[in-house]
């Protein structure tokens, strides 16, 4: 079988650490191409994770010659719909990874190019394929909370705000914690719910800590110059059938409370939280229950698991459903909703007003 030739744009950590990894594991793709505006970033990919002849490259309208199969998108967020696009007009499956866009009217341009071009689109949402996820996705499915109507999106760091690259600058991210790790908080709350319709939403951004000077830090001290996004933002989102939704994210909060892409589930016939493991919670013949689910398995001599890892599993599915000619996991349609959230989320923060949406 002719293997899938993939290549991949933004050669940076998020590249290194998750999507390349896993994908040298699959059998059924080359890593062909590489590129990054940095040329050293391309060539140390290349050298660890490229296929025989494999090349480089620094701009991405160049890469898009290659006879490519699927592109993987590790930019940063200002360009994500721009290269997706690029990449799905030049006859390439495209992974793309949180968030969709920095803009909302970006991420739908995506979603009309994929239905127009006929070539899948995906998100990297990696965090539904974790054990707990999984596990209580399939419940959800099956109605064993009954009507979702009330959730909490958890996405809270104490101090951990990260101090490469782009990641405080908001003209090139669109925000800091809500569109960085606040994303994936929604983005499993909306799939457990299976709802996507949200009416308006309320929110604030705010600013309180970033200017704090050699402050601790998990990975050092930031520039309080440099940090143009918001250290922390919340939002009280009500979907068009009366569920409410509240998010909340930061990478630097005086809390203790911290729970970084977890969910937290209301429903009708029982709840679940996302705590140290999964607890689902309800009534039963006139008493109440807790019940902890255990995650874990149980070890096997010589082998870690790590093949089951959530980035792992994503690429295993992303590239079958291309193989397979089937839907991906993660829909670009349920990322835009996500992404449509989020950015009204900040404009009410902006607007000091509730955000009306569809």
């Amino acid at each position: 079988m002719e293997k899938l030739k993939l290549g991949i744009v933004g050669c940076g950590g998020i590249a290194l650490a998750k999507h390349l990894p896993a994908l040298i594991q699959i059998e059924e793709i080359e890593i062909i191409a590489f590129c990054d505006v940095i040329k050293e970033r391309a060539i140390e990919a290349k050298d660890e994770f490229g296929s025989i002849g494999a090349k480089i490259f620094t701009d991405y309208k160049q890469f898009l010659l290659e006879d490519l199969d699927v592109v993987h998108v590790c930019t940063p967020n200002i360009s994500h719909a721009e290269i997706s696009i690029a990449a799905m007009e030049a006859n390439c499956h495209v992974m793309c990874e949180k968030p969709m866009a920095k803009a909302y009217e970006e991420g739908k341009a995506m979603v009309e190019v994929a239905k127009r071009t006929g070539k899948k689109l995906t998100i990297g949402y990696q965090n539904r394929f974790r054990t707990d996820a999984k596990y209580l996705h399939d419940i959800c499915q099956e109605n064993a909370l009954g009507d979702i109507y009330f959730a909490k999106a958890h996405a809270i760091r104490r101090r951990a705000v990260p101090t490469w690259g782009v990641f405080l600058d908001e003209e090139a991210q669109g925000g800091g914690p809500l569109i960085d790790i606040g994303t994936h908080a929604l983005d499993l709350t909306l799939w457990m719910m299976d709802n996507y319709k949200p009416k308006y939403v309320t929110g604030n951004a705010y600013h309180q800590l970033s200017a704090t000077k050699n402050a601790a830090n998990a990975w050092g001290a930031w520039d309080p110059d440099k940090f143009t996004v918001e250290d922390s933002a919340f939002g009280f989102i009500t979907m068009e059938n009366g569920a409410t939704i509240f998010l909340e994210s930061s990478w630097a909060l005086n809390s203790l409370d911290i729970k970084e892409a977890k969910t937290t589930l209301c429903g009708s016939k029982g709840g679940a939280d996302m705590n140290e493991g999964l607890i689902v919670n309800g009534e039963d013949h006139g008493l109440l229950y807790d019940k902890t689910i255990e995650l874990e398995t149980g070890g096997v001599d010589f082998y870690d698991g790590a093949g089951n890892s959530p980035a792992i599993l994503e690429a295993r599915s992303w590239i079958d459903a291309i193989l397979n000619d089937v839907e991906p996991v993660v829909r670009p349609e349920e990322a835009l909703v996500v992404t449509q959230i989020l950015e009204a989320i900040y404009q009410s923060s902006e607007k000091k007003e509730p955000v009306f949406l569809n």
